[in-house]
């Protein structure tokens, strides 16, 4: 996986509320022109779990065929087993490069022995490296930094993204896979610099959508100049607190509209339409640094 910035993308559907395959073209190339280490599909802000497993698999198919360079991950989040290995699979059969495997949600009782060996199992079955998806808000579980460093004992195992927003993980998971080389991908934005600084590998990240070029520029520019990235991150934090304050991924679908970057805003129930109104301090946060 390389250094940069990848966008947990949107979804976009047509009229008829299928998945929409030539704005994702537009989107791809959006990506592209922002400096994107890559793309990744179907998750929360794909709405990954309102998409079918067939949807998915398509879904990647067509994002490979236009990355253009850009890296192709697809989001699995699903707590059957048969699934997660069949999606594995079919991504890379697409000629995709990774999954985002998030943790089986459902069976809140499950010990941490239990969802170690549900992961191991689903890595032993995957032709294709997964990065390890912590995002406690969803599943109700969180990945301890022991449980880090054991999963990534497997060759399977090429990294993780954190979206927990804890500032604690930063250094306690950057501490865990020390000298393992696994990549590491924050998903919380406004956590960026600190992770940055503590050797992680980029982000994976919703406001992306909107930024690509700022957030590449900040990620890629650190390691020349830290106090320019710094500077940089400091002009897009404001409109950073205004994309998370949002309801995501329906505001970042209104935003990208509004910018004329793709046709609808149309989301899956049970999400609903947001308004200009609702997303009126993003959008205009988002504008003014897009015509710097």
């Amino acid at each position: 996986m390389k250094q940069g910035v990848y966008p947990a993308s949107i979804t976009p559907f047509d009229s008829k509320g299928t998945v929409d395959v030539s704005t994702i073209a537009r989107l791809m190339a959006w990506f592209q022109s922002g400096n994107c280490s890559g793309v990744v599909l179907a998750g929360t802000n794909g709405e990954g779990p309102s998409l079918s497993a067939v949807e998915k698999r398509d879904l990647v198919k067509t994002a490979v065929s236009l990355a253009n360079g850009m890296e192709v991950v697809l989001g699995v989040s699903t707590p059957s087993i048969t699934e997660a290995v069949w999606l594995c699979k079919q991504t890379y059969q697409a000629g995709a490069d990774a999954v985002l495997l998030m943790a089986p949600g459902y069976f809140r009782e499950a010990s941490e022995e239990g969802v170690a060996k549900w992961v191991e199992e689903v890595m032993d079955q995957s032709p294709i490296g997964i990065l390890v998806y912590n995002f406690p808000k969803r599943t109700g579980w969180t990945f301890s930094p022991d449980m880090m460093r054991r999963l990534a004992k497997h060759d399977k195992m090429i990294g993780l993204k954190d979206s927990s927003g804890s500032a604690e993980n930063i250094s306690s998971y950057a501490s865990a896979l020390t000298g393992t080389g696994k990549a590491m991908y924050v998903g919380d934005e406004t956590l960026l610099v600190s992770a940055l600084a503590n050797g992680w590998t980029g982000t994976i990240s919703g406001a992306a959508n909107l930024l690509p070029s700022w957030l590449s520029q900040i990620v890629l520019e650190w390691t020349t100049d830290q106090e320019s990235a710094k500077v940089k991150f400091k002009l897009v934090e404001p409109a950073l607190a205004a994309i998370r304050a949002c309801l995501q991924p329906a505001s970042n679908k209104r935003v990208l509209a509004e910018m004329g970057i793709i046709p609808s805003d149309d989301v899956r129930l049970p999400l609903e339409q947001v308004t200009r109104d609702a997303v009126e301090n993003a959008l205009r946060r988002v504008q003014d640094l897009t015509a710097k």
